[in-house]
């Protein structure tokens, strides 16, 4: 049991920073398949794989749920404090991320005519959604966790589907939920509606509780899609990942106007260049554990 909980630490380490994906930690420590067969069982019809594959996501969750804590309780106040140093940073992560990405799926491309067609639309395509999310998001949402304290239709609905994109992504190596997150316009407000939560303010509870039953359907569906996407499909979505991986940046950039008193979105002479280079420590750190195969082995 302490093993796994380790592991969900650490990948609760890995989710609350976007750029990083949980998912990524999982494969560097050697147990991706293992938490996604689990996570798959977990509906299955064969009542032993059902119960282990339960016993696993409980054990692995209690980590989670602690490095949660922590990293929200973390964060909350550096993005407060401090948030064009860490905009700076993230925009050095995603950036940097991007070439070991490539480097990685290289050979899961389809280099051919029609292939590259392909290639190209779904990377602007992926592009072009984000940039036009962020920018409706930034336009018209309000800032916070005070965005998460009201709630109607529409918003539960946005939540709910940004739960279930979320943990689609965060399952996946290499592909961050929380910068879907911060795509959507949601990174900040959920941090700080967490930390509201962990203070036992519970007027933000309606809204994270529709946030966290999209990540319970996503975990029963949206993550079974996103496989077989990538499965038969996989240079496509890959491309579209790329698109709304480099779009990322100018969502990470509008992060300020959705702090709870907002700011003005990171620009040359708010950012920070040494924050930036910083942003490709863990990028290298990760890559000098794949060379070493460093990891825990089921």
């Amino acid at each position: 049991m302490l093993l796994n909980s380790i592991r969900g630490f650490f990948m609760a380490l890995a989710d609350s920073i976007p750029g990083i994906s949980g998912g990524t930690i999982a494969y560097l420590l050697g147990f991706y398949d293992l938490f996604i067969d689990s996570l798959n069982n977990i509906i299955s019809n064969n009542k032993e794989k059902r119960k282990n594959s339960l016993t696993f996501i409980i054990q692995l969750g209690c980590g989670w749920i602690v490095g949660l804590i922590i990293c929200v309780s973390i964060l909350s106040t550096l993005f407060t404090n401090h948030i064009y140093i860490m905009s700076s940073f993230l925009i050095g992560l995603t950036i940097f991320s991007i070439p070991e990405i490539l480097k990685e799926e290289k050979s899961s491309f389809d280099f051919s005519p029609k292939g590259m067609l392909f290639n190209i639309f779904f990377f602007l395509f992926g592009l072009i959604l984000v940039i036009l999310i962020t920018t409706y998001s930034s336009r018209g949402s309000a800032s916070g966790s005070a965005q998460l304290i009201s709630l109607d239709a529409g918003k539960a609905l946005f939540l709910f589907i940004a739960g279930d994109i979320a943990i689609s992504t965060m399952v996946l190596p290499g592909i961050s939920g929380s910068s879907l997150l911060m795509i959507l316009g949601l990174y900040l407000p959920i941090i700080n509606a967490l930390k509201v939560f962990f203070g036992f303010d519970f007027s933000v509870v309606p809204s994270l509780f529709c946030f966290g039953f999209g990540i319970l359907f996503g975990i029963f569906t949206t993550v079974r899609l996103v496989k077989k996407a990538l499965e038969f499909h996989r240079s496509s979505t890959l491309s579209l990942i790329l698109g709304l991986v480099v779009a990322a940046t100018y969502a990470i950039a509008q992060g300020p106007t959705s702090l709870e008193i907002p700011k003005a979105p990171l620009s040359f002479e708010t950012f920070s260049f040494i924050s930036f280079i910083i942003g490709w420590i863990p990028i290298l750190l990760i890559t000098y554990l794949k060379k070493r195969k460093i990891g825990v082995h089921s």
